[in-house]
C-alpha cells in the first residue's frame, strides 16, 4: 500500500475532529500492512442481538447495547396510509417532550405510475412515490405514540439534513422530469425508457418537524436541480451546503437572500481549488490540504436536467469547479466546518472523508480527512452523524455494490480522531444481509442512536454506554 492511497490530514490544528494521531498509524500500516494496526476496539466484539421489543435479531452489537425495532414497511401508519418503503435520510427533534424523526423514503421509479403517492393529499407530483413520513417517539418506551406521511409525490428522497429553524430538508436524488426518454442501464442490455412525469424533479423540499400531517410541497429551485444526496447548515455564516450524488459530481453551497426562508431563493455555487482548474479529488492524491474558493451557478433550474442529471455540475466545470465522486453524507459543526464523504472515493474506491472549513467569505480550506486503504476496513460510506460533543464520527456503510469490488456485509462504522476505525454494528435481516444502513441521527440529548435499514424497510432505537468507548 503506497502512501498516497491512504491519507489523512494530521496539520488541522483546532479542528473539533482532530485526527492529530494519524501519522503514527499510517507508519504502523505501512510497516506491517495489517489492518489490525488501524482498528479501534470501540465498543468491544459485536454479536447477535435480539430487538427487546420483538425478539427479532436484525442486526449485531456490542456486549451492553440494546435496540427497539418499529416503523416497517407495509405498516398503517395513524394516518391510515400504510408505512411506505425504501427507508433513507433521517433527522431527530424534540418537540413538547417528545421525539420526533422525520425520515426519507427512497422510491426511485424511473417512470411515472398512477396510485403511487404515499400520502392522501398535498402530493407535489401524483405519478411520484416518495417522499417523507413523520414518527413521533415517546422519548422513556421508544416507541411509536404517532406517525403520518409529512411529504407526498417527490421522488427518489434519498437524504437531507436538519435545519437550525427545526425542519427537515429532504433531498431528491434525480433529476428525471416531464421528458421521457431512453436512458442506458448497467443492468439492462438495451436502454430503457424513464422519465414522463407530471413534474420535474430534481429538488430539496422542506419539512418542518412541528407538522402534524403532510405539507405542502414547495420545491427549492434556487438551490439547484442536481441528483441531491445531503445538505448541511453553517449557522453562524449564514450558508447551506449541498452534496451531488453522481459520478462525476461537485461540492455546492447556496447562500440565501434569507437564511431561515430558503423559498426566497438565493444563490448556488460549486467548489474550485485555488489556481488548479477542474482538480480531480477521486484518486491518487499526492496532498491532503488545498486552498478553494467558489464559482457562481448561473443556471441552477436547467430544464436540460430532464435528460442529463449533470447539468448544473458541467456549469460549474465549465468555470473551473472540482472533481468529486459520489458525494453522500454531510454535516457542519459548531464552528461551521463541513464534514461530507466521497463514498466511492479514493485508490479502492472505498470512500473518502472530506472537511471544508471557510477562511473568509469566498476562500477556504479543503482537507482529506481519511481515505479508505482497504475495503475490508471501510466500504462505501454513505450517511454520517457525529456523536454529540465528542470526536466519534458514525458512518452507514452501502457495500452491496461486489462486482465493483465491494463486501457483501454493510456495517455502522465509527472513525476515531486518531485515524481508526472501529466496528459498530452489522446488518443481519434474514435475506435483506447487503441491504444499506441509512438516516443515523442521534437524539438531541444522545442518548439514542436512531438508524434504518433500508430494505426490507425498518427503523431502529440503540441505546448503551455511549461513553465507553475505547481507540
Amino acid at each position: 500500500m503506497k502512501r498516497r492511497d491512504f491519507l489523512l490530514s494530521a496539520t488541522a490544528s483546532g479542528l473539533a475532529i482532530s485526527f492529530g494521531g494519524f501519522s503514527n498509524r499510517i507508519k504502523a500500516f505501512e510497516k506491517s500492512n495489517a489492518l489490525s494496526n488501524l482498528k479501534a476496539k470501540g465498543y468491544g466484539e459485536m454479536i447477535p442481538t435480539a430487538a427487546k421489543n420483538t425478539g427479532e435479531k436484525l442486526i449485531s452489537l456490542p456486549k451492553g447495547f440494546e435496540y427497539k425495532v418499529f416503523g416497517k414497511t407495509g405498516k398503517v401508519m395513524s394516518d391510515g396510509q400504510k408505512t411506505p418503503a425504501d427507508h433513507d435520510g433521517m433527522a431527530a427533534f424534540y418537540r413538547r417532550g417528545e421525539i420526533r424523526l422525520v425520515r426519507n423514503h427512497e422510491i426511485n421509479d424511473d417512470v411515472p405510475k398512477e396510485n403511487v403517492v404515499i400520502g392522501k393529499d398535498r402530493h407535489y407530483d401524483k405519478t411520484a412515490g416518495g417522499g417523507t413520513t413523520t414518527l413521533i417517539i415517546n422519548p422513556k418506551t421508544l416507541e411509536i405514540e404517532r406517525d403520518f406521511v409529512s411529504l407526498s409525490g417527490t421522488l427518489n428522497n434519498c437524504a437531507g439534513g436538519p435545519t437550525p429553524w427545526g425542519s427537515w430538508i429532504s433531498c431528491e436524488e434525480t433529476t428525471y422530469g416531464k421528458t421521457a426518454f431512453l436512458e442506458e442501464d448497467d443492468d439492462e442490455e438495451e436502454p430503457q425508457k424513464v422519465g414522463g412525469f407530471d413534474k420535474p424533479h430534481g429538488y430539496c423540499f422542506e419539512v418542518s418537524a412541528s407538522a402534524n400531517n403532510n405539507v405542502t410541497p414547495i420545491p427549492l429551485k434556487a438551490m439547484g436541480r442536481f441528483s441531491h444526496e445531503a445538505v448541511a447548515f453553517d449557522a453562524k455564516r449564514g450558508v447551506v451546503y449541498l452534496t451531488e450524488d453522481a459520478k462525476p459530481c461537485g461540492f455546492y453551497r447556496f447562500l440565501p437572500k434569507r437564511f431561515t426562508r430558503l423559498v426566497e431563493g438565493g444563490t448556488l455555487q460549486m467548489l474550485a481549488i485555488k489556481n488548479r482548474p477542474n482538480f480531480d479529488t477521486t484518486k491518487n492524491l499526492t496532498q491532503t490540504t488545498f486552498k478553494t474558493t467558489w464559482v457562481t451557478i448561473d443556471n441552477p433550474d436547467p430544464v436540460e436536467a430532464d435528460t442529463k442529471e449533470t447539468v448544473v455540475y458541467e456549469e460549474g466545470k465549465s468555470k473551473g469547479g472540482a472533481r468529486f465522486k459520489k458525494l453522500e453524507g454531510c454535516f457542519t459543526d459548531k464552528q461551521g466546518r463541513c464534514y461530507f464523504i466521497s463514498s466511492s472515493g479514493g485508490s479502492t474506491k472505498g470512500g473518502q472523508i472530506w472537511l471544508y472549513e471557510p477562511r473568509t467569505k469566498d476562500e477556504g480550506i479543503l482537507r482529506l480527512l481519511f481515505e479508505a486503504p482497504d475495503r475490508e476496513l471501510l466500504d462505501m460510506p454513505d450517511n454520517i452523524c457525529c456523536y454529540p460533543n465528542s470526536n466519534l464520527l458514525f458512518l452507514c456503510e452501502d457495500s452491496d455494490y461486489i462486482g465493483s469490488g465491494g463486501t457483501p456485509d454493510n456495517h455502522l462504522r465509527i472513525l476515531t480522531p486518531e485515524g481508526k476505525v472501529a466496528d459498530f454494528a452489522k446488518n443481519i435481516v434474514s435475506g435483506y444481509e447487503e441491504s444499506e444502513f441509512a438516516g443515523s441521527t442521534f437524539s438531541p440529548d444522545g442518548k439514542v442512536l436512531f438508524v434504518n435499514i433500508q430494505e426490507p424497510g425498518l427503523t431502529l432505537a440503540i441505546w448503551g454506554d455511549w461513553k465507553r468507548f475505547e481507540s
